[in-house]
């Protein structure tokens, strides 16, 4: 049975991968750092399939630790601070853990055992002002936030030890990829909530930056199989995972209404506090490397993705009217 670790396992690529590879018939562990709230809401229906150890990106040696007393095949790294505006506001942490988190865990793998498979999990966020459209793995990078600025090292800081120490180290450079699972944080999931709580009449208005910005939007379900297809190759190599096609928010907002049977036109507000201190530009992804490599093409549309996201925060609006917790301050669901 393969074995791997996964960190950032609570979050909703690591909640999909732990699916994924438990389909698999993988042996799965999760690393998890200590916190005083509940941070497993996304994986508490696989609890009793999985191994959760205790770890931070922050800390070398307790990666040293995990490595050493579970011997896992295969590292996927999704942890991080992952969310763009707060990068701006916490540009330091970001880098802490964005960053050189993926030196500490490349260095703990080269300490311990240099036949384990290592995934970095890239952003599209690298590409910022992009030079050319759509982006391809020889796109330069021109990052536009820490988190990008981040991500960008942690790209390259896996291609510099694949290099340099022959280790088996890819970087998937995935395009935004969304989910019910997503945190209100993101753009695209706070869409689809507060679309559901305005259906339901607990809110007349949804404020939103800037409508214009357009991304290349896909499902997270489908991306986390790139991650593993990617791993699974005689070579080590790099990969952008995109659809191909840009939306923009404005696009998204107006599927997103038309949903419930709403006019978004009649909702939607300008909040200026939501604009970035800098804009990326256009991102759209070319995936042709991963088409004829890994053989993997995405699945789900974009109009399937916003309706699954909304009819999910429908159902879950319901409920917390029916529990009498629809104006709790909430953060995370599933």
């Amino acid at each position: 049975m393969p074995k791997a670790l996964i960190t950032g396992i609570t979050g909703q690529d690591g909640s999909y991968l732990a699916e994924f590879l438990l389909g698999k018939g993988y042996e799965v562990i999760g690393m998890v750092r200590r916190t005083s709230s509940d941070p497993l809401v996304r994986i508490t229906h696989m609890l009793d399939r999985v191994a959760l150890v205790p770890g931070d990106l922050l800390d070398q040696w307790s990666l040293i630790d995990v490595l050493d007393k579970h011997e896992p095949d295969e590292v996927y790294n999704l942890g991080a601070q992952s969310f763009v505006l707060t990068s701006w506001n916490q540009p330091v942490l970001t880098s802490e853990v964005t960053a050189l988190g993926v030196t500490r865990m490349l260095e703990a793998i080269r300490t311990v055992n240099q036949d384990i498979r290592f995934y970095q999990a890239s952003s599209s966020e690298v590409f910022g002002k992009v030079r050319e459209v759509p982006q391809n793995e020889l796109t330069p990078l021109h990052p536009r936030s820490p988190y990008g600025v981040s991500k960008a090292y942690g790209h390259w800081i896996t291609v510099n030890y694949r290099e340099s120490y022959d280790l088996y180290a890819c970087s998937g450079i995935l395009f935004n990829h969304e989910s019910p699972r997503r945190g209100l944080e993101f753009v695209t999931r706070k869409v689809s909530y507060n679309v559901a709580r305005i259906k339901h009449g607990l809110q007349e208005t949804l404020g939103l930056g800037n409508l214009a910005s357009s991304r290349d939007w896909g499902y997270a379900g489908d991306y986390v199989e790139a991650m593993w297809q990617m791993l699974q190759q005689s070579k080590a190599d790099d990969f952008v995972i995109a659809t191909g096609e840009t939306h923009s928010v404005e696009k998204m907002v107006e599927l997103a209404f038309r949903c419930v049977d709403l006019d978004y036109k009649d909702h939607v507000v300008t909040d200026d506090q939501m604009l970035r201190p800098a804009e990326v530009d256009s991102l759209v992804g070319d995936a042709s490397k991963a088409k004829e490599v890994l053989g993997w093409e995405p699945v789900t549309s974009f109009e399937r993705l916003i309706e699954m996201m909304v009819l999910s925060d429908m159902k879950l609006v319901e409920q917390q009217i029916k529990t009498g917790t629809a104006d709790v301050p909430v953060h995370t669901f599933y």
